[in-house]
């Protein structure tokens, strides 16, 4: 009896601790890049974001490469990209929409390849975090223009 009952217990601490790691995963979306810190751009983001600066402009390289983590819910303003965007999504599921067009669901593996000028937003499903390489090419000719929030009924 008491070799069932410690038996009992050992599975039972097994299976609570593959619980708690299994919730500490589910929590914190894997992804290949460190998420960064939060936004410094935030106030053309609805929810919270996080933004990871890969490469920046310099001398010889043209463009800006970022890792940006959006948690559940949370999504970036309508804007636009004077000479077009890329995004390659890591991790999570996310969404993009181009003015007037339908909403894609995006997960990852997926490549987003943005007109120059095409106004736009993405960010996180409702219930998912979602993460994305951002691409800004052709600096610094590329220039962000930041538009109105998303609307909810935009948003869903």
């Amino acid at each position: 009896m008491k070799k069932l009952l410690l038996s009992i217990l050992i599975i039972s601490v097994v299976v609570a601790c593959g619980n708690i790691a299994f919730a500490k995963r589910a929590k914190e979306l894997e992804q290949p890049f460190a998420k960064g810190e939060v936004n410094p751009y935030s106030q053309y983001f609805t929810g919270t974001t996080y933004l990871n600066m890969l490469c920046t402009r310099d001398g010889i390289w043209n463009s800006s490469i970022a890792n940006v983590t959006f948690e559940k819910g949370a999504r970036t303003n309508w804007h636009r990209h004077s000479a077009g965007q890329i995004l390659l999504v890591t991790a999570g599921e996310g969404r993009y929409q181009e003015r007037g067009g339908a909403i894609r669901k995006l997960k990852a593996g997926d490549v987003v390849k943005i007109p120059p000028h095409a106004e736009h937003w993405h960010g996180a499903a409702p219930n998912h975090d979602f993460a994305h390489i951002s691409i800004e090419p052709n600096l610094p000719h590329n220039k962000t223009t930041w538009l109105e929030p998303v609307s909810e009924k935009d948003y869903k």
